[in-house]
């Protein structure tokens, strides 16, 4: 036999030997999914209906402490009650009082049904406040969007970094839960009772009325920092978030995925505003999932992921309007039930708010052994 037929066996030889299959996992086959997502339009209509609701409650709410302030009825005669949702902290020590003095407490009820309504909505869908509702979260959210498209990225920080500065909402909520649980019913009713509780509310607006230098800056270097790295206040610094999302590690709601579905893109993780990965997770237990549906929204593979209860790998699941829904209810429904039983407005009368507004920023905090907190 010559060179050249040496030549062609071998090549023939050398062909019909298996290719060997490269390393890491095979590449599965996209089905993709039927029909359009619209979790992210229905997200982002929650979001902005909510900031406008916060908007109008604001001005209301100036306009009736500039009414009292310059003695003459402008357009706003009663104070809005919403503007509680701004004071989480008053809405714990009520619910505290709640929970101990079996009462509903008659100063600032509506910070504590606030607190209510959005603890019930993280432990059944997610830490949903901050994702669909928070103004906070809004406008974080469109912070660092528009950072990623001014730089074309986002900055992640190193993980040494990452995880410790993780722990300082946690770290504040801590401190906020060993000051309200020291306190005694008696206490907190002292405390709202007080000139400082009555006006805590007038107090925040007028730190915005009245920045100063020092909150200037923090607000812009928070600002900047938001604009690098997602959500850096909801990921870093807000006890709020922190409190909604223990809440939601006992959810019976959780992102979930199908290994068989997974074309393992990783688009889902990369879609995640938290940084979670998705791609790796059969089911989503982190207390940082804010029920975003991001990753379900960009995910291409039919039936990969979905949002359903906790180890039930089959129907039912949770389409993006039953979680709207389910927020929508629960928002309004308990509103609803605090105004129809005559709990959601205080039962502060208007002449102690005449003589209290106007000097709200000589209100001092009462300090532990003061008479008005009794014992």
């Amino acid at each position: 036999m010559g060179t050249q037929d040496s030549t062609e066996l071998f090549q023939i030889q050398l062909s019909a030997v298996p290719a060997e299959r490269p390393r890491g996992r095979p590449k599965k086959k996209l089905v993709r999914r039927a029909g359009r997502d619209y979790s992210q339009a229905l997200r982002h209509t929650f979001q902005f209906v909510f900031l406008a609701l916060n908007a109008y409650i604001g001005v209301s709410f100036y306009l009736w402490v500039r009414g009292i302030e310059t003695g003459r009825q402008l357009a706003v005669a009663a104070r809005p009650a919403g503007v509680e949702g701004w004071m989480p902290i008053a809405g714990l020590m009520n619910l505290k009082y709640l929970l101990v003095a079996r009462t509903i407490p008659r100063i600032h009820p509506a910070a504590m049904f606030l607190v209510l309504v959005f603890l019930c909505m993280s432990f059944l869908f997610r830490k949903a406040f901050c994702s669909w509702l928070c103004p906070v979260g809004t406008l974080s959210e469109y912070l660092w969007r528009t950072g990623r498209k001014l730089m074309g990225r986002n900055f992640a920080l190193p993980r040494w970094l990452d995880i410790p500065l993780r722990g300082l909402k946690y770290l504040l909520l801590g401190f906020f839960i060993w000051a309200i649980t020291s306190m005694s019913a008696e206490a907190i009713a002292g405390f709202m009772r007080s000139p400082y509780g009555l006006v805590a509310d007038v107090k925040m607006l007028n730190f915005f009325r009245h920045l100063g230098e020092t909150a200037a800056i923090v607000l812009t270097i928070l600002g900047i920092a938001s604009l690098l790295v997602q959500n850096f206040w909801c990921r870093y610094l807000c006890p709020y978030g922190a409190l909604l999302g223990l809440a939601s590690v006992f959810s019976p709601t959780r992102i979930q995925r199908d290994t068989s579905a997974c074309i393992d893109c990783g688009k889902c993780a990369a879609a995640c505003p938290a940084s979670l990965p998705v791609d790796k997770l059969l089911s989503v237990k982190s207390a940082e999932c804010t029920g975003c549906l991001e990753c379900i929204a960009a995910c291409p593979a039919r039936d990969a992921l979905w949002a359903g209860p906790a180890g039930v790998r089959s129907k039912p699941r949770l389409p993006a309007w039953a979680l709207a829904a389910g927020i929508a209810v629960l928002f309004v429904g308990i509103i609803a039930y605090a105004n129809i039983t005559g709990h959601w407005n205080g039962d502060i009368p208007a002449q102690v708010y005449a003589d209290v507004v106007p000097h709200a920023d000589q209100a001092s905090h009462p300090v532990p052994g003061d008479p008005a907190l009794g014992r």
